[in-house]
């Protein structure tokens, strides 16, 4: 019995859903531990896991493509790696921002092919650079966005994406915890009435959630807002929404302007792993709204 479901972010392409598994329920448990309990058993802990619709199919599989500057193919990644750029320059005092750089930001894209290559290999260099992400790669960096991006582009994995949340979820589901991209994937799950008939979700937990991110993710949401108020889903009763204070994924941090009064905005500290599951799955705020969903005695509240 599926009590609680896990949806997982991005970069998860060459896991499965059995090796994920044995690293976040552990710290999913172990985080309700600290928070007072209850403690879901193991086989109340589910995993909806999509990441192999990313996997590279052909002679590459196995391999991470070599993504570098040239590979930001789109206007969407683009502005994606913008954005996350600003937010590592707003949050960490030793990244310069875009303005400071080059001056041109967004407007890169449409100057020519050897400006946007100059502004993407500025925010690259940024990025890697920031405290918060040293030590990770282009290519990582890139893999990331368009994962981000496919999502909302590519109509047959953003269906079967959410096709593999909906297997996971039964109707004895209680609570269900969202990291990154993940978030948006269970939210539109949660929101599509044929897949989530005879639901009753307590609790939904969102994890460096980039919800609210405006004209990137925001307004290209199924169903779409109306005046960038987001539906809320149907079959959910309460949403905790927890951020660290410098995750650039969840550059807008509080949910409630978007998606109503029943979403609890909370910020964590993950120390140097800013984006890190394992960090929010342990935060003592994360077990506390799990465990809030499986108190028997809210279910009807």
């Amino acid at each position: 019995m599926a009590e609680v479901v896990f949806v997982h972010g991005v970069g998860k392409q060459y896991l499965s859903e059995d090796s994920l598994a044995r690293d976040v329920v552990p710290e999913l448990r172990g985080g309700t531990r600290l928070a007072g309990g209850p403690v879901p058993n193991d086989d109340e802990v589910h995993v909806a896991f999509y990441g192999d619709l990313f996997r590279p199919r052909g002679a590459r599989t196995g391999h991470h493509p070599r993504y570098d500057a040239a590979d930001v193919e789109t206007e969407e990644e683009f502005a994606l790696l913008m954005a996350w750029w600003a937010e590592a320059a707003r949050t960490d005092p030793d990244v310069p921002g875009p303005d400071e750089v080059d001056g041109r930001g967004l407007a890169a894209w449409a100057a020519s092919r050897t400006m946007r290559l100059r502004s993407v290999r500025a925010a690259l260099d940024a990025l890697t650079g920031a405290r918060f992400l040293r030590g990770v790669l282009d290519r990582v960096l890139i893999g990331d966005l368009k994962q981000v991006t496919d999502y909302f582009t590519n109509a047959s994995v953003r269906s079967a994406a959410r096709e593999r949340v909906a297997a996971r979820i039964t109707p004895e589901t209680r609570v269900v915890v969202a990291h990154s991209l993940g978030s948006v994937i269970a939210y539109e799950t949660l929101c599509d009435s044929e897949l989530s008939a005879g639901w009753n979700i307590h609790t939904l937990v969102t994890l460096g959630s980039p919800l609210g991110m405006g004209a990137l993710v925001l307004d290209r949401l199924q169903p779409e807002p109306v005046g960038r108020r987001a539906a809320w889903p149907t079959p959910l009763w309460s949403w905790t929404n927890i951020a660290d204070t410098t995750d650039i994924v969840s550059a807008i941090r509080e949910l409630r302007p978007a998606f109503g009064s029943r979403v609890t905005d909370l910020t964590v500290c993950n120390g140097a792993h800013m984006h890190d599951v394992s960090r929010y799955l342990t935060a003592v705020e994360t077990g506390q709204a799990i465990t809030a969903g499986l108190r028997r005695e809210n279910w009807s509240s």
